[in-house]
């Protein structure tokens, strides 16, 4: 039996064969003759490159990525299908242009990079994402071909022995044994059996929608997004995961439109999730945004799109409250206000705080918190629509402190967000930093039991209460113990006294204006923050 991807499973660990079917938007209205004729089954031969079925063969537009699988599943069901085991049927629907894959994308996939020794890093898929194929992406490929190699072989050492079989004349080539002679009859006879929906297009969605709900079934996120594809966060948020590569979710605007998503997504990504990560950390250079590698990180990525779009009027609003997206106008705007607040937290436009994540977005042990980045996203997000200016300024005041109180009390911290539901975290971390920001401004100390009330654990959580880790030097500790002698070392701002994030976020400042008689020389050049220099200090 075939089991399908488990939805909680770390990307890193699943193989990405999104580039093994090409996709196309099955709603547009076209004469519905068709001259295509059915067939009952689809043998591996077909799904090579140049065939005519893979040339017709599609996923439907809203189709999630196909990368839910294990590199153990894949060998599962190459594994069934060389030894004949059963299989279940792939489902199409029949279009005027193009043979639509309604379930079975992940089967009709892992055969065809079988045959193309293609699992997410070969030339295929290479060519659908612009050749920005992420490290976890690249290990999952190489996983997956090591154990196909081993346990089930490469389709080219099957194809090796069909041409040793055929030029044995005699039919008594004892290289061939038994077994092998089993396996290329199932492979030149046998095909995977298909069954057809029938009707329009509405119907095929329909159908869809049922059967992806059922056995494998899409998860709340997934389901949001299918269904809500052509509205501009879904777009905006596909675009920016992929850095403007991949599938062209946006393809149907006006070109000079889908140039600029293309152009936004790709500064948005380099902001937001670059570079990646490796563990143990080694660097204190880490993505704002955490790995985009992992389950989780497109909902962090559509929060914080949510986040950026917010308005004092209506708050946050949902994603499915913004109207479908027929021009191309509204995810363009998305991915400007995103930009915005990016910009602010983040690079070197001269509004940027340059926050550093190793003290804002990370945990004690390295692990990005994605309750303490959308808390910072919403803090700074609010002040931004507030149009409140003189926040900024109080904040950069007691920046140096307010860094020094979250990096020497990010167990607390880490607890006091444990002691919360998870959907609350964001916001009390976000209330945390706003009072922790007053109360400095004030000229006021910060003590641990001040992090406990401001977080609303006033008798439910003790000063020095957090648990110790275990004697074992994990990849968490290693990373923890790294972090922190970095910070120890590491460049803060000459005007603000706060830790610099030198990778992504400096401005180069006279020491001496210019207007003083101040020259380009090195020893009157200082690194600070780009907003320290153009907003502080003038």
């Amino acid at each position: 039996q075939i089991k399908k991807g488990n939805n909680m499973a770390a990307k890193s660990n699943l193989v990405n064969l999104d580039a093994m079917i090409k996709r196309a938007d099955f709603a547009h209205k076209q004469d519905e003759n068709s001259s295509f004729e059915t067939f009952n089954s689809i043998p591996a031969r077909e799904l090579a490159s140049g065939s005519p079925i893979v040339a017709l063969l599609r996923k439907p537009d809203f189709q999630r990525e196909t990368n839910h699988w294990t590199p153990d599943q894949v060998v599962s069901l190459l594994d069934c299908y060389i030894n004949g085991d059963l299989i279940p049927s792939v489902i199409l629907w029949m279009s005027p242009s193009f043979l639509f894959v309604i379930d079975g994308g992940h089967r009709l996939s892992v055969i065809r990079a079988w045959m193309e020794d293609d699992y997410g890093d070969g030339q295929i898929s290479h060519k659908l994402f612009g050749h920005d194929i992420s490290s976890e992406q690249r290990k999952a490929a190489e996983k997956t071909r090591k154990m196909v190699k081993e346990k089930i072989g490469a389709w080219s050492y099957y194809q090796s022995l069909l041409k040793d079989n055929d030029n044995d004349n005699d039919n008594d080539n004892d290289d061939i044994t038994p077994e092998q002679r089993k396996k290329l009859s199932t492979l030149t006879a046998r095909g995977l059996p298909v069954q057809w929906v029938k009707g329009d297009a509405d119907k095929a969605e329909t159908s869809f929608f049922n059967i992806n709900m059922k056995g494998t079934p899409l998860d709340s996120l997934e389901e949001l997004l299918l269904r809500n594809r052509k509205r501009p966060v879904p777009i905006a948020a596909r675009a920016i995961i992929r850095a403007g590569k991949g599938h062209r979710y946006w393809s149907l605007f006006a070109k000079e439109k889908t140039e600029i998503i293309e152009d936004k997504s790709l500064k948005l990504h380099r902001l937001l999730f670059d570079p990646e990560i490796k563990k143990p950390i080694k660097t204190l250079d880490l993505p704002l945004s955490g790995s985009k590698g992992i389950r989780t990180a497109i909902q962090i990525l559509i929060d914080f799109i949510l986040i950026a779009n917010a308005s004092q009027q209506n708050g946050v609003m949902e994603l499915d409250k913004y109207p479908e997206d027929l021009s191309g106008e509204g995810t363009l705007n998305v991915l400007k206000k995103t930009i915005t607040l990016a910009s602010r937290i983040t690079g070197n436009d001269r509004g940027s705080l340059g926050l550093h994540p190793a003290i804002y977005f990370y945990g004690p042990t390295g692990r990005h918190s994605s309750a303490m980045f959308l808390g910072v996203v919403t803090l700074f997000s609010e002040k931004l629509i507030q149009k409140n200016k003189s926040f900024f300024t109080r904040f950069t005041n007691v920046r140096s402190e307010l860094e020094n109180i979250l990096i020497s009390n990010k167990e607390l911290v880490a607890t006091i967000l444990q002691k919360h539901i998870s959907h609350k975290r964001a916001n009390i971390f976000k209330n945390l930093l706003e009072k922790i920001v007053d109360k400095l401004n004030d000229g006021k100390e910060i003590t641990q039991n001040d992090l406990i009330v401001f977080s609303q654990l006033d008798g439910k959580l003790i000063s020095g209460d957090v648990q110790s880790g275990s004697s074992k030097i994990s990849d968490e500790q290693k990373s923890k113990l790294f972090i922190s002698i970095a910070l120890n070392n590491a460049l803060t701002c000459p005007i603000c006294n706060g830790y610099l994030d030198v990778e992504k976020s400096v401005s180069y400042d006279h020491i001496q204006r210019v207007r003083e008689g101040g020259v380009g020389s090195a020893d009157n050049v200082q690194v600070t923050h780009p907003y320290c220099n153009q907003s502080i200090k003038q």
